[in-house]
């Protein structure tokens, strides 16, 4: 073989596998993630610029490395099976749905495709994992409520009202983690000496139906728990609760921004960010499976003093000084 031709040869088989790391390297990648709120939602868009964001600190930047495929308006059982068909048939390499009901779907279909959960109640509970330090299986992500939030939503509901003597809890029947809101919410209406009713939901019109029928007995109050039902007829339960004259606390700060009184609970957009963290590390290898379940860090007390106001109510200062936000 001549010189120049035992060179080039060389050069070649030198730069091959170069060249197909670099190919590799830029190899874009696919989530699949589900939302229960429709596309055009305010919130809908938070938590996608949340997720955004998260990924964009490790290095994952959509359009260039990554690809970010979204179903909207993901808010029973039966679409939530067909949200994630259609998402497995783009071969994603991480699923992240959004409400216990996603994530039983995902964990249910075919294959070993990662899932990294948000705004999940109870996992172990619903059997979505062995534990939350050892989740196993295909499993994993964070969690959005503990017990102790129910307790707070009833304090605050007490101080700022001090007259109320009963308490209604709007649960949607078909979330797998409604009795676990009730027998969490009774336990704190016993501890704090108040009677409680289960307004138990299907359907968007039967929200103002049952918050009517509560509101005919005095001395009444309302606590909204987590799920998207609630949280994609928010609009509709604040216009009830004004309405009626019902002091009501919310799990989210965005029901308190659109009228609501009160809410305590999580920052919605900071679990999205923070599970950006969790598809980076298996993206990169890692197995989901040993990732511990994450639970909430921060909670947050946002009053509405307006809605007070309209509600004849007057928040003490004691309430006010605890409070992470006020809305004027």
């Amino acid at each position: 073989m001549r010189r120049r031709e035992f060179i080039s040869t060389l050069s070649g088989a030198v730069a091959w596998p170069i060249l197909a790391g670099a190919q590799e390297r830029e190899r874009i990648r696919r989530i699949g993630v589900m939302m229960g709120l429709p596309e055009d939602d305010p919130e809908a868009q938070v938590l996608a610029t949340a997720l955004r964001e998260g990924l964009q600190q490790s290095g994952w930047i959509e359009g260039h490395n990554i690809r970010v495929d979204y179903r909207w308006e993901v808010n029973n059982p039966e679409r939530s099976h067909e949200a994630v068909k259609e998402l497995l048939a783009l071969s994603p390499d991480v699923i992240m749905p959004g409400t216990t009901q996603m994530t039983q779907a995902a964990r249910d279909a075919r294959g070993e495709v990662p899932v990294i959960f948000v705004n999940v109640t109870d996992p172990v509970g619903t059997g979505l994992v062995e534990s939350l330090a050892r989740p196993r299986g295909k499993v994993s992500g964070f969690t959005n409520f503990e017990y102790g939030m129910s307790e707070k939503w009833l304090q605050a509901l007490r101080e700022i009202a001090p007259g109320i003597m009963r308490t209604a809890v709007i649960v949607n029947v078909r979330n797998p983690n409604a009795a676990l809101f009730v027998n969490s919410i009774e336990h704190a209406a016993k501890t704090l000496g108040l009677g409680l009713a289960v307004l138990a939901v299907n359907e968007a019109a039967e929200l103002e139906n049952a918050v009517r029928e509560f509101s005919r007995e005095v001395n009444g109050s309302l606590v909204v728990t987590p799920d998207a039902l609630t949280v994609g007829n928010r609009e509709r339960i604040i216009a009830a609760a004004a309405r009626h004259r019902l002091p009501a606390a919310y799990p989210f700060r965005l029901f308190v921004t659109s009228g609501g009184l009160l809410s305590y609970g999580t920052d919605r957009a900071d679990l999205y960010r923070r599970a950006a963290a969790y598809v980076d590390r298996v993206l990169k290898g890692a197995k989901v499976g040993d990732l511990p379940v994450q639970q909430p860090t921060r909670f947050d007390l946002v009053l509405n003093l307006r809605t007070a106001n309209a509600l004849g109510l007057t928040i003490p200062p004691t309430l006010l000084a605890r409070a992470d936000e006020v809305i004027q």
